[in-house]
């Protein structure tokens, strides 16, 4: 679609929802008259976390969104359904182009595929631990447009935010990961090597802007939208200048500066959160990550590793997406390991 013949940008969450209220509720009535349901747009998507643009690409896929079944109307209802959508919904939508992506499915089978468990009865550690904060975004962001079988909201309320100990856990692991890449900035850059130096600090102020998502209850994104999400944080605002700083710095002792303003920015912000007693600013990352696990009462999640939840450990698009392949690699990393010494 050329930008001359684009339509005026609607939010992508706004679109679909007036493709369900003004296009697909009604073909829903006439395939399955008093079917209950719930209607919702979540998952994959720019739009589902708020972060989609005008930009012609990101809208030539059009409206999408969930249609969520009782289990025995799916098997009942949905082809009649999925054929009367594909056979009568309009082929654009306010100028957009429709192809048809509305899922047909119920919820907890929805749910087993975006996750990898399904949330309910109970959440386990391992199914908190074992999700990648992205794919816990994709189904806790979005948009419910209908919940008529009022399973939709509750569960979303429950995966709204991990529960307090795994919480605590996930952030002692965060400043675990910077209490052990925080050497190698000036580690590298005394022995000539610039580039690692760089390297290091990079990898460091990414650590940062998770644990600062982290402390403000919000789960990071993968890579594409961890700036924009971070911007939104309540340390975004003071903090990415000095983050940029420290990326732009062109040598070892200026970067290493620039980190110290940002360790000292996020220590303050974790003593306001007032989870554990005040640990002084200029302290070790390990006294945030010890005073974290001291206030752990779960003897079960204290007990665990210090290496947090898949997205402390894995770094990679194609992990932090994909629940299958994510839940066994934080299975492998609870196996015994061999004795190498």
């Amino acid at each position: 679609m050329s930008t001359t013949n684009m339509p005026p940008f609607v939010p992508g969450l706004e679109l679909s929802r007036r493709f369900y209220t003004e296009a697909v509720r009604s073909l829903l009535e006439e395939a399955a008259p008093g079917i209950p349901h719930s209607a919702a747009r979540l998952g994959s998507g720019s739009e589902v976390l708020g972060f989609d643009t005008p930009r012609p690409a990101g809208h030539e896929r059009g409206p999408r969104l969930q249609l969520f079944l009782h289990r025995r109307d799916v098997s009942r209802h949905a082809g009649r359904i999925r054929h009367i959508l594909a056979a009568h919904l309009p082929k654009t939508f306010h100028g957009h182009p429709v192809r048809h992506e509305v899922e047909v499915t119920h919820i907890s089978a929805w749910f087993t595929t975006e996750l990898g468990f399904t949330p309910a009865p109970d959440i386990t550690p391992a199914d908190w631990l074992a999700t990648p904060t992205q794919l816990l975004a994709e189904v806790t962001a979005g948009a419910v447009f209908h919940d008529g079988l009022r399973e939709l909201t509750p569960i979303r309320h429950e995966l709204r935010w991990y529960p307090h100990d795994i919480w605590l856990h996930v952030l002692a692991c965060q400043w675990q990961r910077i209490a052990r890449e925080e050497p190698f900035v000036t580690r590298c850059g005394e022995v000539g090597d610039e580039l690692g130096s760089a390297v290091a600090a990079a990898r460091l102020v990414r650590d940062l802007m998770r644990l600062c998502l982290l402390m403000d209850r919000r789960y990071p994104p993968y890579g594409k939208w961890l700036g924009s999400a971070f911007a939104r944080t309540s340390a975004g605002h003071h903090l990415t200048p000095v983050l940029i700083a420290t990326l732009a710095a062109t040598d070892w002792r200026t970067r290493g500066k620039h980190l110290e303003q940002a360790y000292e920015a996020v220590a303050d912000l974790h003593n306001q959160l007032e989870l554990t007693d005040r640990v002084a600013p200029v302290s070790r990352p390990t006294r945030f990550t010890e005073a974290l696990i001291a206030r752990i009462s779960d003897p079960a999640i204290k007990e665990l590793p210090t290496a947090g939840s898949v997205d402390q450990f894995v770094d990679g698009t194609e992990v932090l997406t994909r629940p299958e392949i994510a839940r066994a690699v934080y299975q492998e990393t609870r196996k015994p390991r061999p004795d190498c010494s």
